[in-house]
């Protein structure tokens, strides 16, 4: 199992959770849950208690990753697998993103 801080704006949003059956879930913090200055991190996750589940990298996140050329030399130069998006993304999205999400390995 891997997992990931999801912040917005730096301000710790949720986690996502690879399982180890290859599952996707993504849960907002409590506390960002109640303040509701808070936006969502996105309008496909509205704000909720309930966990989002997935049986593929939710395309929210992978959308934060490079494609083609930059995908395949990012790969590379990290030696991470081009199929292993999750991977990918704990390794480039802490600081290589546009906007305000981020992602931080566990």
């Amino acid at each position: 199992m891997r997992r990931a801080l999801v912040l917005s704006n730096k301000i710790v949003a949720g986690i996502l959770t690879e399982t180890d059956d290859m599952q996707y879930i993504f849960k907002y913090e409590d506390n960002y849950l109640i303040n509701h200055s808070f936006r969502a991190i996105s309008l496909a996750f509205p704000k909720r208690k309930e966990e989002y589940i997935s049986d593929e990298l939710f395309p929210f996140f992978f959308n934060m990753l490079s494609e083609g050329a930059n995908k395949t030399i990012q790969c590379m130069t990290l030696k991470i697998d081009e199929n292993d998006s999750f991977g990918l993304l704990l390794a480039t999205a802490r600081h290589d993103t546009i906007g305000a999400i981020t992602i931080e390995e566990i």
